[in-house]
């Protein structure tokens, strides 16, 4: 029998977690709550004491009513005690978390002192030639201006450390801003070490999980090392990920995720069949690999002879060394906290119950941190722990009537968790894995034995590198294992099953979820047969509806779209790849970050040949997907190449059969019945650099429409490109860099343009589209098109000298408006 007596405080934590983190003014919120707080015990003691004082006095029942609202008011006492405790730190944390001069100073370049919070990985799109990296930190200090000082060389030192000059410039109170840096390719940081980052701030939502976007001008430098323990567990991570990439193929790649939660060099492709089986969670630390760590240390210390004390303490010491070790992760923390509370239970010689060390996990963390409340990763773990306590058991025992009692127990957990997770994986991808329990239930027996070699092969590394080396390859195995799965899986035709988009998509699949878990859990009361009849018509229901609805929506899509457009934007994510078409012609106007989905989109539109390809930069998120089309391009036109990728790049093309040319200002041809010219990069004569500054900017016109690409352009070379007079007005202008804040508005002035397309990931890492972009769109008159709302877009010239369009999903004028939300990623249980 479960313990529920603290899942009220917990979610009424949550709830007041997610309602004060979107007010930077809510002390009213917290006072309101610690009113009824109070309120709620005078109660409760008012009546407990009148139930004693007149206990002769009162019958029976009477009695059992005050005891009933006695008891009602203790639990609205503890649940709005809990709500305003996390109310009251939401308050507190606000102002050091969105410091006021953050706010003047938005969008100005600033010198940004910070501690890393996480290592370095790829970014697929960035605002820097080539590529660059992002990581997170937590800033500490703030100056204007940019700092002489600041090495744009990304020296590793400890000394030189920029400070702010004068107290004008320094932000009163204390400072701790969680950011999003992004930085230039080749950026190299360790947690735990403090850097100085010379760029410009973008802030977030007050209900986003991170406050502000930082854009370097330059790579950070360290001035100060990590501590002595941080340092030794940045070792010790990077010694097993070098060990690991000596091992062949996905094993290597995925073994230091499955044993230390370690993705940062996860491979894209890998990354994404994961995700699409259902495996993802086997790469989160979780309970299970915090009770690994627990149960090892505590085995040991019992077989040593130790007492029960020593024996939680020292269990509580590593647990603490094992989350320093795989990062505090959200998931990591609420397992953690979890198995600290159930450590202590058991020394004081209370066994803690799962869910409610599950509850006062919740409360504390939300204490600590309130933005927790929003954090995927941690909702997630949440809802898998919590299925895999209250639903999986009485899943099993359904089971058994058809199954043995130990696969009936193996195949519940996978099935609880999916079904609990299932309505927020929506929100994140609207698909439903339709093998995803089949792919847990193949990788499930191999995820322990990876994890416990791959964790015992890191520790071992630092003291023992034969025994660490060994252990490494033998972990190799159940973790070649589990990807192989991953990507059959994935391979395996209609492994996503398409689901409603949006608020109702997710309401439905909500509902759906209420109706397994009350067949699941089955009523015993005199309405059982009801709830039971109700929520099998609920399942027969909604799944008909649904499929009908997803059904439908394709077939109404394909009958929709037409069939003679001029321009399509793909949806590929956060990258570009637009389309234009005259007579059977067809041009491209980048590749977009990934080869799967340009091909995807390409298959959609039936366009088989590119007689035309403009690669304007090669920024991953405008190339990535290159590798789609070689051996389908006719002519390609490309940036200057700033590297050796851009230039092994141009070699696969032209070895595909393509005419590669570097693209000159003044350069023109034929696209069918529509002429193209190139109005940029213009002569070094403006001084700009490789890049984005340097985007090949190409002007379309025919067929009734006239377009113009603007590549990655930031606002100095647009004003530039303006200033050289080459420029008209146009109908359509793809809008530079997915929307970003760097844009010019007297060159949009200046365009006058109808429609504006804007190419960006749903939930990006940047926040594109930004308010500034959405804004300047707004008052030049220019009509916005999203691909992160909107998904496929087109446009198409109508005969009366207008614009018609089309897009794959329906938008509201508020969704349109709505600056894009960075968006964290996930984790599992």
């Amino acid at each position: 029998m479960h313990d529920l007596r603290l899942v009220l405080p917990a979610l009424a934590a949550w709830m007041s977690a997610a309602v004060a983190i979107g007010m930077p003014e809510g002390l009213w919120f917290a006072i309101i709550l610690w009113c009824v707080a109070v309120a709620a015990a005078g109660a409760a003691v008012t009546l407990r004491l009148r139930d004693q004082r007149d206990s002769d006095g009162f019958q029976r029942p009477s009695r059992r009513a005050v005891g009933r609202l006695a008891t009602i008011a203790a639990a609205v006492c503890v649940a709005a005690a809990a709500a305003a405790l996390v109310a009251t730190a939401a308050n507190a944390a606000m102002p050091s978390r969105r410091p006021d001069v953050i706010a003047r100073l938005a969008h100005h370049t600033v010198t940004l002192r910070a501690d890393v919070a996480s290592m370095a990985q790829p970014s697929a799109a960035s605002a820097n030639a080539g590529g660059g990296v992002r990581f997170s930190a937590t800033v500490t200090a703030i100056s204007t201006g940019s700092a002489s000082s600041t090495d744009a060389t990304g020296a590793t030192g400890s000394s030189g450390a920029t400070e702010p000059t004068s107290s004008r410039d320094r932000p009163s109170g204390s400072v701790r801003m969680p950011v999003l840096v992004f930085a230039p390719m080749g950026t190299r940081v360790q947690i735990g070490q403090a850097v100085t980052v010379v760029g410009t701030v973008t802030l977030l939502p007050s209900g986003s999980e991170t406050a502000g976007l930082v854009y370097a001008s330059a790579k950070p430098r360290v001035v100060a090392d990590p501590s002595a323990l941080l340092s030794a567990m940045n070792g010790i991570r990077s010694g097993f990920s070098a060990q690991a990439d000596g091992l062949p193929g996905d094993g290597g790649d995925l073994l230091p995720g499955l044993a230390i939660g370690d993705v940062h060099q996860l491979p894209a492709p890998l990354g994404d069949a994961m995700k699409a089986a259902s495996l993802t969670h086997l790469t989160a630390v979780s309970g299970a690999n915090c009770a690994v760590v627990v149960s090892l240390v505590g085995a040991a210390a019992a077989g040593l002879g130790f007492g029960r004390g020593i024996r939680a303490v020292s269990s509580l010491i590593a647990l603490g060394g094992f989350v320093v070790l795989v990062t505090p992760q959200p998931s990591v923390l609420r397992a953690a906290v979890m198995a600290a509370v159930i450590v202590a239970g058991a020394w004081a010689g209370r066994p803690g119950r799962a869910v409610s060390a599950l509850s006062l996990a919740i409360v504390v963390l939300l204490t600590i941190d309130p933005w927790l409340s929003v954090d995927y990763g941690f909702v997630l773990s949440v809802l898998a722990t919590g299925a895999l306590l209250l639903l999986a058991p009485p899943l099993a025992h359904k089971l058994e009537r058809w199954l043995p009692a130990r696969l009936a127990a193996i195949l519940a957990v996978p099935i609880a968790a999916q079904v609990a997770c299932q309505p927020v994986l929506l929100l994140l991808n609207p698909t439903v894995p339709l093998y995803g329990v089949l792919a847990n239930l193949a990788a499930e027996p191999a995820a322990p034995i990876a994890t416990v070699l791959g964790l015992s092969a890191c520790l071992l590394l630092p003291l023992w590198p034969a025994a660490g080396a060994v252990l490494a390859h033998v972990a190799w195995i159940p973790s070649a294992w589990i990807a192989a799965v991953a990507r059959v899986s994935a391979a395996l035709p209609g492994s996503g099953l398409g689901w409603i988009d949006g608020a109702v998509g997710f309401v439905l699949m909500v509902l759906l979820t209420v109706a397994i878990v009350m067949l699941v859990i089955s009523p015993t009361r005199r309405f059982a047969v009801m709830a039971r009849a109700g929520a099998l018509v609920a399942v027969a229901a909604i799944a008909a509806c649904s499929l009908a609805g997803v059904a439908g929506s394709r077939v109404a899509e394909a009958l929709s779209r037409p069939s003679h457009w001029n321009i399509a934007a793909c949806d590929i994510g956060q990258g570009d790849a637009v389309l234009l078409q005259s007579g059977s012609a067809h041009a491209l106007v980048d590749t977009g970050p990934d080869p799967d989905r340009l091909t995807a989109c390409l298959d959609e539109l039936g366009i088989h040949r590119i007689d035309l390809l403009v690669l304007t930069h090669y920024d991953m998120d405008h190339v990535g997907g290159t590798a789609a089309v070689i051996g389908r391009v006719g002519v390609a036109m490309v940036g200057p190449p700033v590297d050796d990728r851009g230039e092994r790049l141009d070699a696969q093309l032209a070895a595909g059969g393509a005419s590669v040319h570097v693209a000159q200002t003044g350069d023109a041809g034929r696209l069918g019945d529509a002429d193209w010219r190139v109005l940029w990069p213009d002569t070094d004569r403006h001084g700009m650099t490789d890049g984005n500054e340097r985007s090949v900017t190409m002007l379309f016109e025919g067929d009734g429409i006239r377009s113009l690409f603007l590549g990655d352009l930031d606002e100095r070379a647009q004003d530039a490109l303006l200033q050289t007079g080459r420029v008209p007005g146009v109908d359509v202008v793809k809008v530079s860099h997915h929307g970003s804040r760097d844009q010019s508005e007297s060159l949009y002035q200046h365009l006058g343009a109808s429609i504006g397309l804007i190419s960006s990931g749903a939930g990006n890492d940047y926040g594109h589209p930004t308010a500034t972009a959405l804004g300047i769109l707004r008052r030049v008159g220019t009509v916005v098109m999203r691909t992160d709302v909107q998904g496929i877009l087109m446009v198409e010239a109508s005969p009366d000298g207008g614009l018609k369009t089309w897009t794959q999903k329906h938008a509201t004028a508020a969704q349109l408006a709505h600056p894009g939300t960075a968006r964290g990623v996930a984790g599992g249980g």
